[in-house]
């Protein structure tokens, strides 16, 4: 239980359904369609659309969507809506010009946009009501205007010169030649008209016709090598979901090119840690988290890639028995000195979560990568682009080699717990390359240490980069004293490490338990 002498938020309970985004504006969006008997996926999209507009620097129809859904009983179903290179995408043209790697705020790290894709497949699949209902309050904030919340104001401002680059960005993220203040009424008309376009038309008024043909010109102008035939190509997948057990749970997760595997290793590396002996937040129970995440991620960049490109197999990665050999380099003593560069970064993403009252589970994520994308903006349907591209390996012998028609690695990855075969966790952590640490750090502290889910989200979070360790500067003094004892060279983050939702599911009793990150502007909301 929290100390109600410190600031902080409780836990929200409900027992009918729960939502959790981070904007309060998209959870409620989301809560109203579960009140009108929508489900799980209804308001999963209808959040998600809100926050593609009120969030833009994190999200956008210019993105990628990820999903797990599982029901009351049955498999977890996973969707892949991540976008492919365009067909004459190069490397060798890049490398030509002198690049080590794809600019992350040029035209060549856009890859095609597979969000709108798949709303609509998944809607189809697990939707009721009209996706024109779905879409009209995103519909309504961008027309009628949305005020900018303090976490989005903050991100604002700090992309200013990124979104100065270019006149039609830099016309509508910059009004009066600055980022918003928290409070401004923002607006994006274009946005909305495409919007209520595909609202009525659906996804082959955004890949084909009109708006295809507009976004292509804008990237064509830029320097781009994307084609229309790129844009009606787009088509996401319903995948097999990877899974790995974990003290008597089955954590789950969407298959490469997303980095989900990379927590399922961390996690496999973490079981052979007693973590229910050691002290929440201490530096014992930290340097066995960095550790473990040191070495996976040095994992998932030799290997990690587009599914058909890989080398080693998803079961060889999630072998016990080499988790078993991985973590015999592991000290309790001392941070290891032989792991080369991770070259790990923070990047900006949305997540919602979803249990409606039939008790379906959604995790659910849509980014455009980096803060506002690649910064490329469409100016007649207010598209703005992610610049995922940026994941891809200029190195011709690497998995993740950029190829046309290649999905790059993914950073953006949902998760689900199940117990049984029925789902007890549904939740996800934001933030780029934080999201596999953060999500083992999740599911270690609710599962092992038994913190309660607020308790979790809220804990002191740290990040190993090349050569040191990012800490946020809740970490107390003293467990950073012990840490620098270790070995490990630390230095104080300077933005608050990911974000978090997550709602659980006892299945027994039917409560429902939702938290959500102070890290972000959003919330729980139930009924």
């Amino acid at each position: 239980m929290r100390d109600f002498h410190f600031p902080g938020r409780s836990a929200v309970h409900s027992t009918n359904a729960m939502v959790a985004t981070s904007h309060p504006l998209a959870t409620e969006a989301a809560m109203q369609i579960l009140r009108e008997g929508g489900t799980a996926m209804d308001a999963a999209i209808a959040g998600s659309a809100v926050m593609a507009v009120v969030e833009p620097q994190m999200t956008g129809i210019g993105g990628d969507c990820f999903a797990l859904l599982a029901g009351r009983s049955g498999p977890v179903v996973a969707f892949n809506g991540s976008g492919r290179a365009a067909s004459a995408a190069s490397a060798a043209r890049l490398r030509d010009h002198g690049h080590t790697d794809v600019p992350i705020d040029s035209v060549h790290a856009v890859t095609m946009p597979g969000a709108i894709d798949g709303w609509f497949r998944l809607h189809a699949r697990f939707g009721s009501l009209e996706m024109a209902r779905l879409l009209r309050p995103a519909i309504g904030y961008a027309r009628g205007g949305y005020p900018v919340h303090a976490r989005v104001a903050r991100d604002w401002t700090r992309a200013q010169a990124h979104l100065a680059k270019r006149d039609a960005t830099r016309a509508l993220f910059l009004p009066a030649g600055r980022s918003p203040s928290e409070g401004t009424i923002h607006r994006q008309e274009r946005l909305a008209d495409t919007l209520d376009l595909i609202a009525r038309k659906g996804p082959r008024a955004f890949y084909e016709g009109e708006v295809a043909e507009a976004m292509v010109r804008t990237l064509r102008s830029h320097g781009g090598v994307h084609t229309a035939e790129d844009f009606s190509a787009v088509a996401g997948d319903f995948v097999d979901p990877i899974a790995t057990d974990h003290h008597g749970r089955t954590v789950h997760q969407v298959p490469p090119n997303n980095q989900g595997i990379t927590a399922l290793m961390m996690l496999n590396l973490l079981e052979g840690f007693d973590i229910a002996s050691m002290r929440p937040g201490s530096a014992a129970r930290l340097h066995v988290e960095i550790e473990t995440a040191r070495l996976a991620y040095a994992m998932r960049d030799r290997q990690l890639a587009d599914l058909a490109s890989m080398t080693v197999g998803v079961d060889d990665i999630l072998s016990k028995s080499w988790a078993d050999e991985l973590r015999r380099r592991i000290s309790p003593d001392r941070a290891m000195t032989d792991i080369g560069p991770l070259g790990l970064r923070t990047s900006d993403t949305v997540y919602i979560t979803v249990v409606d009252r039939d008790l379906n589970a959604v995790s659910f994520i849509n980014s455009i990568f980096d803060s506002f994308g690649s910064g490329i903006l469409c100016p007649e349907t207010g598209v703005l682009f992610q610049n995922r591209g940026h994941s891809f390996s200029l190195d011709p012998d690497h998995p993740n080699a950029m190829m046309p028609g290649k999905r790059p690695m993914h950073t953006i990855m949902p998760g689900m717990v199940t117990e049984n075969g029925r789902p007890v966790l549904s939740f996800g952590v934001m933030g780029g390359d934080y999201q596999p640490i953060g999500q083992a750090r999740v599911i270690a502290d609710v599962f092992g240490q038994r913190l309660g889910l607020q308790e979790a989200i809220d804990a002191p979070r740290v990040f190993p980069q090349d050569g040191v360790v990012e800490v946020e500067r809740s970490v107390p003094s003293g467990v950073l004293s012990d840490l620098e004892d270790l070995g490990h060279k630390l230095r104080v983050a300077n933005d608050p490490l990911g974000g978090a939702q997550a709602i659980r599911i006892d299945r027994d009793s039917g409560l429902l338990t939702g938290a959500s990150d102070p890290r972000k502007d959003g919330q729980v909301a139930a009924y």
